[in-house]
């Protein structure tokens, strides 16, 4: 059996195409919008891949294109315009020049009343960019940043990930504000991605909405069971060991083809001590993985009222939950009221611990949903 020096099962990030399963389609679709001059909006359910997407594109851009700049910001952290106009002022001015010194004196003349500090990184040794914003001055900061990409000419492709969290800012023109920049800026083109679809729909095809229609609307699902067990397959070949297409088809099966949870399953068995990937292997690696997060998931269930923990075993339980507040579920499981069900699952949607699909609810994070139905069988 060979050394195992790299898990080629990616759980976070990008790494190259030899580590990217299939989306050729997907692929194809993003990058001639892009290339065409579309924006594009790009949903998906969390954890299925669509920020492994954005940055495959962005790798066969910057090989097309190779003075090109690719910049990805995740805003699920922002809270406020103030912290998005400090990280894309940030990530702007740290992509758009590699040079410390060019970078601060860029900043210094083009963006008025901003004071940059820059730092270089002791690992990657690149130049990483702060930015303090003066109180009340947002809104001049961001066009400030936006007539700064403009000037450079240079072709840009900016993803905004989770990008309906700006709706949740405490300032009401945001989407306004940020169209009136976007629609006058033809060498920027961007991604406009998220995981609640009902957001991001009703941002960008509401007629009420500023970015209505303004966009190329794509969404990504599972990737195919076939091509991603010959991508799989090949590696542990490497490895001189087998993984039986049954097996790997019931690893997508149980998972629905959600792409993290699969990986993390592959990551898990290609990382592990198992001469045989059988159903057994499959079994011990997930039980590791429950193991794993069993404090994290303790310390998340106590963190809810008595009422939505027992919901969300409930559902654990059930699977999928076709209609929460009948009451047949109610009885089975000792809910109380359907009042007090609907408020509690209201909540748990909103914290994304709970998911609510077509066919049903379910529990968001399939491993905790794991964890959850083990409980009730101690």
């Amino acid at each position: 059996m060979k050394t195992k020096t790299f898990n080629p099962f990616i759980i976070t990030g990008y790494e190259s195409p030899e580590y990217f399963c299939d989306r050729e389609r997907e692929t194809r679709e993003l990058l001639d919008a892009l290339e065409n001059g579309r924006n594009v909006t790009l949903t998906s359910p969390r954890r299925m891949g669509k920020t492994g997407l954005i940055l495959h594109a962005f790798h066969i851009l910057k090989e097309r294109k190779p003075k090109a700049v690719t910049i990805y910001m995740d805003l699920f952290s922002t809270e406020s315009l103030e912290d998005f106009t400090r990280m894309f002022a940030s990530e702007v001015l740290g992509s758009l020049d590699s040079n410390p010194m060019k970078i601060l004196k860029q900043a210094t003349a083009i963006l008025k009343g901003i004071r940059p500090n820059i730092t270089i990184d002791g690992i990657t040794g690149k130049a990483k960019v702060g930015i303090d914003i003066e109180q009340g001055e947002e809104e001049h900061t961001l066009s400030q940043v936006f007539d700064y990409l403009k000037q450079s000419s240079k072709d840009c492709y900016i993803a905004f990930d989770e990008f309906q969290q700006i709706a949740q800012y405490p300032e009401k023109n945001v989407e306004a504000l940020l169209r009136s920049y976007i629609q006058n800026i033809h060498n920027v083109h961007f991604i406009f991605s998220g995981s609640q679809s009902h957001l991001l729909s009703e941002m960008f095809l509401s007629p009420k909405r500023p970015f209505y229609q303004s966009t190329a609307n794509k969404t990504i699902g599972a990737i195919d069971c076939d091509p991603y067990f010959n991508f799989a397959s090949k590696f542990f070949s490497v490895q001189g060991r087998i993984l039986p297409f049954e097996v790997f088809e019931a690893v997508y099966r149980q998972y629905d083809g959600h792409t993290w949870y699969i990986q993390k399953i592959m990551n898990q068995l290609y990382g592990g001590p198992y001469a045989n990937i059988d159903d057994a292997a499959v079994i011990e690696a997930t039980g590791q993985i429950l193991r794993e997060n069993d404090y994290y998931y303790q310390m998340l269930l106590r963190s809810y009222t008595k009422g939505q923990a027992k919901l969300l075993k409930a559902v654990a339980a059930e699977g999928l939950v076709k209609e929460i507040t009948s009451g047949s579920f109610i009885s089975k499981y000792g809910l109380t009221a359907t009042s007090s069900v609907k408020s509690a699952s209201n909540r748990l949607i909103e914290n994304e611990l709970l998911y609510r699909s077509p066919e049903g609810y379910m529990i968001y994070d399939r491993f905790f949903g794991l964890w959850l139905r083990s409980l009730s069988k101690e």
